[in-house]
């Protein structure tokens, strides 16, 4: 059977996407690009903020709307885990939702669509907290890892136990449940064996991983095994790290091995105590300016990368311009700003005071206005630096590549006049920058 499998969202979702390929081809089935040559359509929904799940929305009604006889939609991810069998309801069409976490169940949903069973079985629907049938393949025990190129991300755990007021992830995906590390280190050796020169661990919380089972630091041994079990590999990147979790052993690790990324995605969200407090986040601003002199104490060369939320209810322009403050002050390397959308079932849906959408607009501006200042004073910084440069690719006698001072697709790029080969590492000199991006010579 052929089918087609469309992923949306975040590099997790990707991940979950490419295990159920390798499921399906497993049983014999082969993957198209295209929706017309497939008998199985399967859409892997993002269901995280309001705009991602109109898109899911919008793709599942295309593919729903577009069916020809014989034809099967699926709907997996995290649309589906928020919505479960109502999401049927809301796009006639789809056959089966496949919940999160329940990603391995997909060649035995495929089997019961194939064998042509009634539309509405309760075995169509397969949620996270339902019991998992018998021989059922394991999600946190099966391979976990999505490669583009010579880049991979590794899924070291699911789910989040954090309290944050405005996030909806623990409700989709439940609590956090860290992988072993056998098999963690088991799919680094198997990447590597690939060629893969970059793996990116994943998690919505990477710094929780172990916290389930009792250890409350156990991330930086999982970066010992990695680097042990993967002699070869040349990158290993750390994102998603909860501010409060990060402990000295893991600046130690960090700092210990050179192929351990020289960055760290740090996500804040705020910076006035009050604002946090009603975030549910850690509020001790004074804790974090600690942690990041010590991360900088430790890597001179660090790379230091934030997310912020602007606009979250009762924010006031004090509060804002604290924000400001903080971010001149720190001076981030690289930085993402999201406008607040409340979220059904969240306790920040209920606060009062909420702010005009204008407003937000206009302060996500002038944050970004400052950090773009910031961003290319990091930048100018590198000139005259000579970096390792990931090769991505080529066009027109330029070759695009990644220092270690950039993660796929969220930050920026180095430009190498001439042809470099692409997968590769080169060593190149930075001779120019800009706002987000660098110019180097091979």
């Amino acid at each position: 059977m052929r089918f087609y499998l469309e992923s949306l969202g975040c590099p997790k979702n990707l991940v979950d996407a490419q295990g159920m390929v390798r499921l399906l081809e497993g049983m014999g089935h082969e993957i198209v690009n295209g929706a017309r040559q497939a008998q199985v359509l399967v859409v892997n929904t993002c269901g995280f903020i309001q705009d991602a799940r109109e898109e899911s929305l919008d793709e599942l009604r295309r593919l729903a709307h577009k069916k020809r006889p014989g034809q099967v939609l699926i709907a997996a991810g995290c649309l589906s885990q928020l919505w479960g069998e109502w999401l049927i309801d809301q796009v006639p069409g789809v056959d089966a939702v496949l919940g999160t976490r329940r990603w391995g169940e997909i060649g035995r949903i495929v089997a019961e669509l194939e064998a042509g069973k009634t539309r509405r079985q309760p075995s169509r629907v397969a949620l996270l907290g339902d019991p998992l049938p018998a021989g059922s393949v394991d999600s946190a025990h099966s391979r976990s890892f999505a490669r583009h190129g010579a880049t991979a991300y590794l899924k070291i755990g699911e789910g989040c136990s954090a309290p944050c007021g405005f996030c909806t992830i623990p409700r989709i995906k439940g609590p956090a449940v860290s992988r072993p590390v056998e098999a963690v280190t088991s799919d680094a050796v198997e990447l590597v064996q690939q060629g893969v020169q970059e793996i990116i661990l994943i998690a919505q919380d990477t710094t929780a991983y172990g916290r389930d089972r009792g250890n409350r630091d156990e991330l930086p041994s999982l970066l010992e095994a990695i680097l042990a079990a993967a002699p070869e590999l040349r990158w290993l990147r750390l994102m998603y790290a909860y501010p409060g979790h990060v402990s000295r052993r893991l600046i130690a690790v960090m700092a210990g091995d050179p192929r351990v990324c020289h960055y760290l995605d740090l996500p804040l969200q705020h910076a006035h105590p009050d604002v946090l407090r009603r975030m549910k986040r850690p509020a001790d601003v004074e804790r974090t300016w600690r942690l990041i002199a010590d991360l900088r104490a430790a890597l001179p060369d660090l790379a230091l990368r934030t997310s912020l939320i602007v606009g979250y209810p009762g924010e006031t322009e004090v509060e804002f311009q604290a924000l400001l403050d903080f971010v001149g002050e720190i001076r981030f390397d690289r930085m993402g700003v999201f406008v607040y959308s409340p979220e059904e079932g969240t306790p920040a849906a209920g606060l009062p005071n909420p702010v005009p959408d204008p407003v937000k607009a206009e302060r996500r501006e002038r944050l970004m206005a400052l950090q773009q200042e910031i961003s290319l004073e990091s930048n100018r910084a590198q000139v005259g630096r000579t970096l390792a440069v990931l090769v991505e690719g080529q066009g027109d006698g330029l070759s695009v590549g990644r220092s270690y001072r950039d993660a796929p697709e969220i930050d920026g790029l180095v430009f190498l006049p001439g042809q470099a080969p692409v997968g590769e590492m080169v060593e190149a000199r930075i001779t120019r920058a800009m706002e987000y991006d660098l110019v180097g010579e091979i």
